[in-house]
């Protein structure tokens, strides 16, 4: 279909976002404006909408941070080699033998090969969180690798796993401290929500996305529902570049095909006229995979009973309580 792979400095050019989803009917045809209603993405507003929120519209500088709708989700990197290399799971965790809430997410792994993301990676978040909620010393350096990759990290919170917080970026960061900033970012600086509080602790989840195979593709529709996250760029109405995307899991999960897919991010980036499929055939698209695993708080407890000083933390573990 004529596609490129985007590696490099071409990924690194993308724009940090925001992502997760929260429960949402749709409304309205795909071929007469698609999902999603009245376009709540616009520039400037602050926020991704009310419901989908990980549509993305234009970057706006805020003094040395690129912040995408406001979310302040910092768009550069600190990495100095934008490579997206594997390196072997660490040796601590792997993805084999993990309990229903602690396992890979939808679009992890591919091929039989060893993931890259971990159960350490989502501990790790949960060790920053509590470390800044509770004014302890941030834990140190982790044993994980220090690869740079696009990365999201997504704060689900209570048994039906409401969406809490989540923001990311498509430019390559070292994991160490790449997890530190999205780690609060997402769970204090999601304009959609208040800032995450201690009681909110022993109800949450954290699952970590590692971004890959970025590739541009010269068809819409060239892209595989579960399989695939998707960015996309286009011109709004008024011929300003916008973009959004979506995560790999964010169509399966709400029952979406291509069409309702690409025409709800279209409403998140703030397109508002008609959909039409010609001006669908106008959209610039970028497949990519990604890598995810997920944790609860009480199993990131029961890690830390067993593995207390893996991470050099030196504050007390903190205390199990049942999440409702």
């Amino acid at each position: 279909m004529g596609r490129k792979r985007c590696v490099g400095a071409d990924c690194s050019k993308m724009a940090a976002g925001c992502c997760g989803v929260k429960k949402q009917k749709l409304s309205g045809s795909p071929g007469s404006g698609g999902p999603g209603g009245a376009g709540s993405g616009v520039a400037g507003t602050g926020h991704c909408g009310s419901d989908l929120g990980i549509g993305s519209s234009s970057t706006v500088a805020s003094g040395s941070v690129n912040r995408v709708n406001g979310l302040g989700g910092p768009g550069g990197s600190s990495s100095t080699n934008n490579t997206n290399a594997l390196s072997p799971t660490p040796g601590a965790y792997n993805s084999t033998g993990l309990s229903p809430n602690l396992s890979p997410g939808s679009g992890s792994g591919s091929g039989g090969r060893k993931m890259v993301v971990s159960a350490e990676m989502c501990c790790f978040c949960f060790d920053v969180l509590y470390c800044h909620l509770y004014n302890y010393q941030a834990p140190r350096t982790p044993r994980f690798t220090n690869d740079p990759y696009p990365l999201f990290v997504t704060w689900k919170i209570g048994r039906d796993k409401r969406l809490r917080g989540c923001i990311g970026t498509f430019s390559a960061m070292n994991l160490h401290s790449g997890l530190r900033e999205y780690t609060l970012t997402s769970a204090l600086k999601d304009s959609r929500f208040p800032p995450m509080t201690r009681d909110e602790l022993p109800r949450l989840f954290c699952s970590v996305s590692l971004l890959t195979n970025f590739e541009d593709v010269g068809d819409y529709l060239d892209w595989e529902v579960g399989v695939h996250g998707i960015r996309i760029e286009f011109f709004n109405e008024k011929g300003s570049k916008r973009t959004a995307t979506y995560l790999p899991e964010v169509a399966k999960e709400q029952g979406w095909d291509h069409i309702q897919t690409i025409d709800s991010l279209l409403r998140k980036g703030g397109y508002k006229a008609p959909i039409t499929n010609d001006f669908r055939k106008t959209i610039k698209l970028t497949r990519y995979r990604s890598e995810k695993m997920t944790m609860s708080y009480a199993e990131y407890i029961g890690h830390r009973q067993h593995h207390h000083y893996q991470n050099g933390i030196g504050h007390p573990l903190p205390p199990y309580n049942h999440y409702s």
